[in-house]
């Protein structure tokens, strides 16, 4: 079987690797559909991203669905040819942060592609991919491309739970990518009153308004357009901040009621916080990172049709073409959310 393999930055290559059986309690999955993440296109790019490096090839991907070929021994409530979103987040439930229910922060966590250990936990970008049965949630009534987006759909849902109550709030959401326009859905389905998106790019702020934001707001074509939130101690209860800039973290700090709710979940890098404006304010500042049972959640929401992700799926690409899907996927004026086809 074929997996898309990393080796350095702009080093992506297309190679052959065998899949044993399925081990007992796992099931093997013919790979459909995998969406091309921030993180892949760091590795791409990069070679890494901070002090996370490549020290060995690795397979990329984490964002996959696919249909069941085989069932390991002990499996059970999954049948062979059922469509899955399978979670990449592998937590050994049994550490103290497993025991007390922060599975996001297991101490031994097996997250599909990841460069962080050494070595390398390999990605699920793989025609065949064998995973426990526990990763599965069953998709059939969605497409793989609709399944794959279960783990973006995820990290927002997470956040939106830690923020705490939405109904009514008024939501500011800083970076229109997937996860920006993935945190308009939540804060809305979860009963969010209004919510003004920021961006630098009006591809995506076009998508972040067919979402649901009630003002978009373009950020390098108006760099003061936040201000006329700004009156009055401010005007946001929540912030999505999703761009990882020190720039929209601190506008969107303005623009915020006293004893709002940051939620970070944008990663570019440290940053320097405006902390004198957030202490006089009384804000709360939460980081967000990764998921854990959400993931099962946001495959159900899809499955009732309470929240549409199709039209972030801007482009779907065969696996021959897997370069050239990181390429598009790099190129935010024209892509949301690139997919890799693997049949």
């Amino acid at each position: 079987m074929r997996a898309v393999v990393i080796h350095a930055a702009r080093d992506l290559r297309i190679e052959e690797q065998e899949m044993p059986d399925p081990s007992p309690g796992e099931v093997q999955i013919k790979i459909a559909a995998g969406g091309i993440c921030g993180s892949d296109l760091h590795y791409y790019n990069h070679g890494g991203f901070g002090a996370i490096r490549l020290r060995e090839p690795m397979v990329l991907g984490h964002e996959v669905s696919g249909f069941i070929t085989k069932l390991g021994q002990e499996v059970d409530g999954l049948s062979v040819g059922q469509l899955v979103a399978v979670s990449p987040s592998r937590p050994c439930n049994a550490c103290s942060f497993c025991l007390e229910g922060a599975q996001n922060h297991c101490l031994s966590m097996r997250f599909y592609g990841s460069a962080m250990p050494f070595p390398h936990i390999q990605g699920a970008f793989q025609e065949v991919l064998n995973a426990d049965a526990s990763q599965c949630a069953i998709a059939d009534g969605l497409t793989p491309g609709e399944a794959a987006m279960a783990e973006p759909l995820a990290v927002t849902l997470h956040a939106t739970r830690r923020a705490g109550s939405m109904v009514g709030k008024s939501v500011l959401v800083t970076g229109c990518g997937p996860i920006g326009i993935l945190s308009i859905l939540a804060a809305r389905r979860a009963g969010a009153d209004r919510i003004v998106a920021t961006d630098l790019s009006d591809f995506t702020l076009e998508l972040a308004k067919k979402a649901g934001a009630d003002t978009t707001i373009n950020i390098k074509n108006q760099p003061t357009g936040l201000d006329s939130f700004t009156s009055g101690k401010g005007t946001f209860n929540v912030l999505y901040e999703c761009s990882g800039s020190a720039l929209a973290l601190t506008a969107g700090i303005h623009a915020m009621l006293p004893r709002g709710t940051i939620m970070q979940l944008g990663l570019g890098g440290d940053m320097t916080l405006p902390i004198q404006a957030m202490t006089a304010k009384e804000l709360s500042f939460k980081g967000s990172f990764r998921f854990h049972d959400e993931f099962f959640t946001g495959v159900s929401l899809m499955l009732k049709g309470l929240i549409d992700v199709k039209p972030l799926i801007t482009h779907t690409m065969r696996i021959d073409d897997a370069v050239a899907a990181f390429e598009i996927a790099s190129d935010r004026t024209q892509t949301m959310k690139a997919q890799i086809a693997f049949n």
